[in-house]
């Protein structure tokens, strides 16, 4: 892992959008690595959580949406729930996806396009449809082939059905995504 080294590049709009979005202050970050140490998935990031966050107080904004770090999260919020001054550090790594989303810098393809296969089952089913949401994946992202091994223990169990449940509020979760459509297109 290469050390973070902030340079001349202070987005300040950044800063003042990550915040609006979040609702969060992320100068109350003092660097404390508790989010860091707790991290399940840590190992795995080209950056840490605290050093997303530091570069994310000095408004790097490149540097920042350009990790992979914020689409290897996995929104479990051992983070927050570790922060001694309660920000809801996985609310900021959701907010980063969707402005690296919208701006278009994806660095890690496949877990981009699960996460919006992921959210158009969601849209469609009121839950996960999961049979559609990994055909949908499989088509877009070509790995037909890969995980096929997994398949016969998982159907055994009947783990995955065929056809998606019907749930109760499928009007109050197409609601939350028609406003965060509304909300997004600003």
């Amino acid at each position: 892992m290469e050390p973070v080294r902030v340079n001349d590049t202070y987005d300040r709009d950044f800063i003042d959008e990550v915040q609006r979005e979040s609702g969060q202050n992320i100068a109350l970050c003092y660097q404390c690595g508790k989010c860091t140490a707790g991290c399940p998935v840590g190992f795995a990031y080209d950056i840490p959580v605290s050093q997303i966050m530091r570069l994310l107080q000095n408004g790097q904004k490149k540097r920042v949406l350009s990790s992979s770090a914020i689409w290897l999260c996995a929104s479990c919020e051992t983070c927050t729930a570790r922060c001694p001054n309660n920000i809801d550090v996985a609310h900021i790594m959701d907010v980063l996806r969707n402005i690296a989303g919208r701006e278009g810098v994806v660095s890690e393809r496949d877990i981009r396009k699960f996460w919006e296969c992921f959210l158009e089952s969601v849209e469609k089913h009121g839950r996960v449809f999961e049979a559609g949401l990994m055909a949908s994946w499989k088509t877009r992202t070509g790995r037909f082939l890969s995980d096929t091994d997994l398949g016969p223990a998982v159907l055994a169990k009947g783990k995955i059905s065929f056809k998606p449940h019907d749930v109760q509020g499928r009007e109050e979760i197409a609601k939350i995504f028609k406003r965060y459509a509304q909300e997004t297109s600003r």
